[in-house]
């Protein structure tokens, strides 16, 4: 069981899950800035996440990572799954808006909730699934205005929905190995595995991976430092200490956060269904995380040992 120390605000999960949610919110937004196809900008943001993070691979730690073949099986199928979902995620964002093709992911506790019953023996209580319908029907309001506007937009919400699937069995694999494997070591076997499904696409599809301008090379950096490091890396961070129930509940919020940021950035409107869908969802959020913080201790440790 991991402890965090409540003398740093920033040690939080909670905080730290905000901040990834956060990080990620962003990367719908620069992905829309920018005309690279979106799976070499995915294969960009994972292969350059490694080499920043080779620096934080604590390599004395390599021999004494107790795993069996099943183990790593599992860490290569969460490398698979990572990249099968930027695949079909990012490239949704060519057919439909920031808002139809984030709030898909609100469907993501669903999965992984039902992922978590089988394979980890986690139940549910009532209130947790009351605050996630809540949650999740303020996501479908938000969507509401883009169901049916165009055979486009059901095109990218169908890639949307088949890339939460992806994510939502990358999350469940990696609670199953966070408790034998170092983070760091993690993210980065996965970051590169799902960099190189993305590689294998472009090839196929002889799409160019060099010829680039400096801005274009600069919006891979960022996506590589903002949603992946500062968003992905901290996901994986937290799946050993509030697993990846609460961890998908979090995203949930990620359509919210993005919406806002087109409108502010993008000028994409804000409908009344919208407005209305991102109160209730954060108020759906908002009571699921209260009653999950009433099960931490004073310093900073959970209940009975339970951190789920």
């Amino acid at each position: 069981m991991v402890k965090f120390n409540k003398s740093s605000l920033f040690s939080h999960p909670f905080i730290l899950l905000f901040i990834s949610i956060l990080s990620v919110s962003i990367s719908s937004i620069m992905i829309k800035f920018s005309d690279t196809p979106t799976s070499v900008a995915g294969m960009y943001r994972l292969f350059i996440s490694v080499i920043i993070m080779l620096a934080l691979v604590p390599w004395r730690r390599l021999r004494s990572i107790d795993m069996n073949k099943k183990d790593w099986s599992i860490v290569l199928l969460a490398g698979l799954l990572l990249g099968l979902h930027f695949l079909f995620w990012m490239e949704s964002l060519s057919y439909t808006s920031v808002a139809s093709s984030m709030v898909i992911l609100a469907l993501q506790p669903l999965f992984v909730m039902t992922g978590s019953y089988f394979l980890f023996k986690e139940q549910a209580k009532l209130p947790t699934v009351l605050c996630l319908i809540v949650a999740v029907v303020g996501s479908i309001l938000i969507a509401w205005g883009d169901i049916g506007v165009s055979k486009e937009a059901l095109i990218g919400d169908g890639l949307s929905l088949i890339g939460t699937f992806f994510v939502s069995a990358y999350l469940l694999a990696g609670q199953k190995v966070s408790h034998k494997i170092d983070v760091n070591i993690y993210s980065i076997i996965v970051f590169f595995i799902g960099g190189a499904v993305m590689l294998v696409y472009n090839l196929i599809y002889n799409y160019s991976l060099i010829e680039y301008d400096s801005s274009e090379w600069t919006y891979f950096l960022l996506l590589a430092i903002i949603p992946t490091i500062f968003g992905q890396y901290i996901f994986n961070l937290l799946l050993k200490s509030i697993g990846a129930t609460t961890v998908s509940v979090g995203i949930i919020g990620e359509p919210v956060l993005a919406i806002i940021l087109a409108y502010l950035l993008l000028g994409e409107t804000i409908s009344l269904f919208q407005f209305l869908g991102g109160m209730l969802t954060l108020f759906g959020m908002g009571m699921y995380f209260w009653s999950k913080s009433l099960s931490y201790n004073v310093d900073g440790g959970i209940k009975n040992g339970n951190n789920r």
